[in-house]
């Protein structure tokens, strides 16, 4: 039997309906931006396994600070210990980001990440005895899979089967030039109810929805207002952090600095789970106190897991060393979007640091289960080109270390399967 159908038999895949999917394709080694199939075929990875592989597959330097880590400390409990990768990840993290981040918080994932930050908020004010407890969020968000996550992200396709279960938001439209004043009002009004926690977005870029961009001047205009009524304003940088909008974090684009930061996926440049949530001092103080019930009460077995950290501290020591290769294909990505808004199949194209996006034209509604994702994902794939469409929103988002002559035969292969559309 070989593996597709041995997995088959076995295991459930993320985000997958296997009545109609068929079998999942074995990868048995990958170098670079290349994945190799179980009878060696080649793909290239256009999409950076799930947005993580941000420095390519097998990168040598994280690779080799995983192995020195193995002889020395694979894990110990966090809580009461610590270690030498921990202290340097939260150092060289910490020296990454604005200037007001003081503390770091270790998880396992972009959902725990952002379940810590909302427990955070709802615990800050709780421990200065105020009740607030609403959480300000945009439509079309997603945030994670987690209870807590799923409640900040827009009700629909993602949690409709938990809607019940999960706690109110208020949601305001994502900002652009034509309903901006609208939506700063919607905004102002929420926050003078005087029980916002917190207002939580993802910077710049919303992934999952579709990759729906937006400008940092609407942004910063809702921190400012936030900031100046006393909510806490959290960054998910899941997606957007360590180099993916051409600047080591889409918060960097702001005047106003965020209070926490939700930070995954790239963080160990693909090759191991973690999360990690950074906070401001007066956050970190609202929890110091003689009485335990203050303490944060939060914590995952793996927390802090020493190879996880060095995996990051090495991908962080990339990300420092990779600002000629982000600018490259920044570059090149913004030379395929000008070429692309002459394609009179293809529709709203918006590019952004490492990322390009576009939807195609069909009689559907551009949405997540629009039927012409499978034939292009089928078709791409036949081609040797790793794309998994939102919908019908193609997006390109590959390793950093992708060469010219490689990201060109992604795009020759986009252009022949949209002629086939």
């Amino acid at each position: 039997m070989n593996l597709s159908d041995f997995d088959k038999q076995l295991i459930w895949h993320p985000f997958t309906q296997h009545h109609t999917s068929g079998c999942s394709i074995p990868i048995t080694k990958g170098d670079g931006v290349l994945l190799w199939g179980e009878n060696g075929e080649e793909y290239i990875d256009a999409i950076s396994s799930w947005w993580t592989n941000v420095f390519g597959h097998c990168q040598p330097d994280i690779s080799q600070a995983i192995k020195c880590q193995l002889d020395t400390l694979e894990h110990v409990i966090f809580s009461g210990f610590t270690h030498r990768p921990a202290v340097d990840l939260a150092d060289l993290l910490l020296s990454a980001l604005p200037e007001n981040q003081k503390k770091v918080f270790f998880s396992d994932n972009g959902s725990t990440a952002v379940e810590v930050a909302l427990k955070m908020s709802i615990q800050y004010w709780y421990n200065k005895g105020i009740e607030k407890q609403t959480f300000i969020s945009f439509v079309d968000a997603y945030h994670g899979d987690t209870f807590g996550a799923m409640s900040v992200g827009t009700r629909g396709v993602f949690n409709q089967a938990f809607e019940s279960l999960l706690f109110n938001v208020e949601f305001v439209d994502l900002p652009n030039e034509s309903n901006f004043e609208m939506v700063l009002n919607h905004f102002i009004d929420i926050i003078h109810t005087g029980n916002v926690a917190a207002f939580i977005f993802e910077p710049l870029i919303q992934g999952s929805a579709g990759m729906n961009m937006y400008s940092s001047i609407y942004l910063d205009k809702l921190i400012e207002i936030a900031k100046n009524e006393s909510v806490i304003c959290i960054a998910d940088e899941v997606m957007t952090g360590i180099g993916r909008t051409g600047k080591p974090f889409a918060s960097d684009y702001l005047t106003h600095n965020p209070d926490i930061f939700c930070i995954s996926k790239g963080i160990t440049g693909g090759f191991l789970p973690l999360g990690l949530t950074t906070c401001t001092q007066p956050i970190y103080d609202a929890f110091l106190s003689t009485d335990k019930m203050k303490t944060f009460l939060h914590g995952h077995s793996y927390t802090g897991n020493p190879l996880s950290c060095a995996a990051a501290v090495a991908s962080l020591k990339l990300l420092n060393n990779s600002a000629s290769q982000i600018s490259s294909l920044t570059e090149w990505q913004k030379l395929f979007a000008l070429g692309l808004r002459t394609n009179s199949k293809i529709e709203n194209v918006r590019h952004l640091g490492t990322i390009v996006a576009f939807e195609v034209i069909t009689q559907q509604q551009s949405n997540y289960f629009n039927e012409l994702r499978d034939f292009l994902y089928t078709e791409f794939l036949k081609r040797g080109v790793l794309l998994r469409p939102l919908g019908n929103t193609i997006y390109i988002m590959p390793p950093y270390v992708i060469s010219h002559e490689q990201l060109k035969y992604v795009y020759a292969v986009i252009d022949e399967v949209l002629k086939l559309v």
